[in-house]
């Protein structure tokens, strides 16, 4: 949270959250997880539930993620922390679980699992994080890139009559029953980033009140594979990939 301490001639307007380690972090600059990382952290303290935290994360650019928390976290295969998650949260209720999830684990690899666990109703917090592009592997095509966007296996756009279109995969969970939140948000902006970090603390509060499934899909940047500036990222976020995955609310029965 926010903070204002005065030390001699200077004032320090910002503090690292208590539920965020001191570890040197390991991604690209200009990529959102950073952002999203603090954001969480933030919500943790927020909440004062850093002793019942679990974090849960896969393989991909997140696999690290055990670092970047003081909480109790859990590093899963690729495309089963929703599956670990529901596990860690039916074992002791009492533990909120969030997972972590990047595009490709949470809306490929991990399609199964992701869906049956929203169809289910878990109690349990997930943030998906959309850049439209398997970041940690080598920039190859994930279920979310766009149509003509040039990844290192599509080395000529996509193109949709062999490889199919983006998945809208919140609009997907958003049509079960059982899911109590499921919203997209963006951070290319300081506006944006406010309103997610108030989606993100909702689907946490979601957890601690016992009201089932949230979801909180974030639009991020991945300027290394896309081979943009951390500046032509976010415009490209705002005027381009917005158009195909549109902001806001899909489900607030919260």
């Amino acid at each position: 949270m926010p903070v204002s301490v005065e030390k001699g001639n200077t004032v320090q307007t910002f503090a690292r959250p208590r539920s965020m380690t001191e570890a040197r972090s390991t991604y690209c600059p200009g990529c959102g997880h950073g952002i999203l990382t603090r954001i969480i952290a933030q919500t943790i303290d927020e909440l004062g539930i850093a002793e019942r935290t679990i974090a849960i994360a896969p393989v991909g650019c997140a696999v690290f993620a055990y670092r970047w928390y003081r909480c109790d976290s859990m590093q899963v295969a690729h495309g089963r922390a929703s599956a670990v998650a529901t596990g860690a949260k039916r074992a002791n209720p009492n533990l909120i679980v969030f997972a972590y999830q990047g595009d490709g684990d949470f809306a490929s690899i991990g399609t199964a699992e992701s869906i049956h666990a929203a169809n289910r109703g878990e109690n349990i917090t997930v943030l998906f994080v959309n850049n439209q592009i398997y970041g940690m592997t080598g920039g190859e095509m994930a279920p979310t890139t766009l149509v003509q966007q040039k990844t290192t296996t599509t080395l000529e756009g996509r193109d949709p009559r062999l490889t199919g279109y983006p998945i809208r995969f919140s609009e997907m969970i958003a049509q079960l029953e059982a899911p109590v939140y499921v919203t997209r948000q963006a951070l290319y902006d300081v506006k944006h980033i406010l309103e997610a970090a108030k989606a993100i603390k909702r689907a946490f509060t979601n957890q601690v009140e016992g009201k089932g499934y949230s979801l909180v899909e974030v639009l991020s940047t991945c300027p290394t594979n896309w081979r943009m500036t951390p500046l032509e990222s976010n415009r490209h976020v705002s005027e381009v990939v917005t158009k195909v995955f549109p902001l806001g609310d899909l489900v607030n029965r919260g």
